[in-house]
Parts: structure tokens; sequence; C-alpha cells
């Protein structure tokens, strides 16, 4: 049995479920949220946390993103294709969020202490733990072709279906994943395929934008051919995190965290203004 990673072993679980907050939750909430949640974790005042979340009909884009050199006419496809769109205050570019896609971040706390990889393996080895009775061998390394590519993308003979981000404030660590359940990764990818096209078009950059092959992405549903929700893959982690420390709380966002919540969200506005102050 292989060893569990230490940071996966905490006296307690903080659980906190953004699942089910519908539409109307927007993605610039979950980014200042699990800012707050960093700095309460970092300074001891929380357990470690796992927060999920879903949201509807979103492009995450990274600080890259919003530099494209026709980004104007890339952002007005996305809104004629139904999608709102954010820049992130973490690492990465563009990420597809909608209902059957579930995001988790773990907060861990030390951030000092920890190296940064550590934050990544762990949050990999709870994804390849969680889903290990399936049978399939999850890997982690850049998938070439998929959006938004990184060494701890997460694939099923060579498909990527999840990828992590990190963001550390204050002496907490924000670790972040997000995993296509359900619906077509080839379609959420070829979204963002046509995205880059009509945002870079012909023009030279020296940033090097991702040349997204579709056939590169794909759900769990896809890969696993079985039906799945996201309520399922949730109560699946709740189960694990049980498991794995015995103890969970769920306590509600403290007055204090509120606060802190508060400045980091307006300053997830401020940065959006000022990254997309040309939005279509």
């Amino acid at each position: 049995m292989q060893e569990i990673h230490s940071l996966l072993q905490p006296a307690s679980f903080r659980f906190i479920d953004q699942s089910e907050l519908g539409p109307t939750f927007s993605a610039l909430q979950s980014f200042a949220t699990d800012d707050a949640l960093a700095m309460s974790v970092g300074q001891g005042y929380s357990p470690t946390t796992a927060r999920l979340w879903v949201h509807h009909q979103t492009i995450v884009l990274g600080i890259p993103d919003a530099r494209l050199p026709y980004i104007e006419d890339g952002l007005q496809f996305l809104k004629e294709m139904g999608y709102q769109t954010i820049v992130r205050n973490s690492g990465g570019l563009a990420v597809v969020l909608d209902d059957g896609v579930l995001n988790l971040s773990f907060i861990f706390p030390d951030a000092k202490q920890v190296d940064i990889h550590d934050g990544y393996n762990a949050m990999v080895e709870f994804i390849q733990l969680l889903f290990q009775e399936e049978g399939y061998p999850i890997e982690a390394f850049e998938i070439t072709g998929s959006y938004c590519p990184g060494t701890y993308d997460l694939s099923i003979d060579g498909k990527k279906f999840a990828g992590i981000s990190q963001r550390r404030v204050k002496n907490g660590t924000a670790v972040q994943i997000y995993l296509c359940i359900n619906g077509s990764g080839q379609e959420r990818a070829e979204l963002l395929r046509q995205f880059y096209e009509i945002g870079k078009k012909d023009a030279e950059t020296t940033f090097s934008y991702p040349a997204i092959v579709p056939e590169s992405m794909a759900s769990l549903e896809e890969l696993w051919k079985k039906e799945l929700s996201v309520q399922d893959i949730r109560n699946r982690m709740l189960y694990k995190l049980h498991e794995l420390s015995g103890h969970i709380v769920t306590d509600p966002m403290t007055d204090q965290e509120m606060e802190w919540f508060d400045k980091r969200f307006d300053q997830m506005v401020q940065r959006n203004e000022k990254a997309l102050d040309h939005l279509v």
C-alpha cells in the first residue's frame, strides 16, 4: 500500500461545498474565496480546507490570454457562444468551466515550509486515490494539444481530463484542480481552439499560445464509458476526505474570512477591469 502524502492527512479537514450555488455564482467569487481561506488556513484560524465549486458557462482566462492581439474579437466570440469571461489570479491559461466540470481547491498551511511541488503532488495523489477503484491508471505529465497545458495535466490513455494550478497567499497555499466529469472534452477544447484562432489570427506574438488539438481531451464519463454526475464525484470526495483524516468539519466562513473575501473580491474585480477594460 502506498504511503499517503502528509498534506492529505491533517488532524481535520474543513469541507466547504459550493458546487450547487447555480449560474449566478461568479468565478470571481471563487478565486476571492480561496484567497480568504488561504489567509485563514495559513494563520491557523482554519484547518486544512477542501472546497468544491462549479461555475456555469464560464471561460477563465490567464493573464497572457488577456493580451492576445485580437482579444476583443475572441471575447465577442465567447459571448456569442453563451460564455462569460474572467481573468484568474493564479497561473495558467484559458480553461472552460460549465456544469459538467467540478473544481476542487485544497487550502494547505505552511506555504513557506511546503515546496511548491508538494502541493501539486498532493493533489495528483488525491485524485489517483479517489479513482483508484476504477482501474484506469491516471498519469501526470503535460498533454500536448490540450488547453492550459502543464506539467501536472492529469490524463488517462493520453487524454487530459483535469488540470491543476496553484496560488500562494500569505502563509497558505490554494491548489486548484478542474475535473471534466461529463459532457464532451473535445467540444470544450474546440471552443478554446476557435477562441485562440480568432484572438491571435496570424499575428506574431512573443508569448507562445497553445495549438489546441481537441482530440487530446476527454471527460471522465467518456474515458470510463459510463454515466457520471458531478454529485457522484462530490460524494466520493467527501468519503475519501473522511477516510484520510477521520474528522470533517463543515464550518461556514467566519466574519474575519468574509472581511478578507470582500477585499480580495474587490481586487479581483479591479484586476479584471484593468485586464479587460475593452471587454465587449
